[in-house]
């Protein structure tokens, strides 16, 4: 595993904790975005480690995409990539809620924590073979 690499998934790994914390202090909005930015890192570490050129992107979906085409599967859904890249600016500045319809609970910030697990769990495994 390249130095790089190991950065990276240090910075994604930071970032899942924190949505822990946040998670169990029910602050929720803070809670995706720390969910949003594991999951962008996660992926972009696989994109170093891989050596895949990438443009500065925040958008779980396009990241994904371009990973499939080199041949690098990551389990997200489409559904879950879309929600992921729903919350990104809402999370970040006072423009409503990350959700287009509610104010984000406690279950979807554990729905979304999970995801976030389950891409870093992924991107673990396929950075050390």
């Amino acid at each position: 595993m390249q130095e790089e690499t190991k950065n990276w998934l240090i910075y994604s790994e930071e970032n899942l904790k924190a949505a822990k914390v946040l998670l169990e202090s029910k602050l929720f909005n803070p809670c995706l975005q720390s969910v949003q930015q594991s999951i962008e890192k996660a992926l972009k570490t696989l994109f170093i480690e891989n050596e895949i050129p990438f443009k500065k992107t925040h958008n779980i979906m396009e990241l994904k995409t371009i990973l499939l085409k080199y041949d690098v599967n990551i389990k997200l859904t489409d559904d879950e990539c879309d929600f992921l890249d729903s919350i990104y600016l809402p999370t970040k500045y006072p423009i409503g809620s990350a959700l287009p319809d509610f104010y984000p609970d406690e279950k979807i910030c554990k729905e979304s924590f999970s995801f976030a697990e389950r891409v870093l769990n992924d991107v673990n495994r396929l950075v050390k073979k």
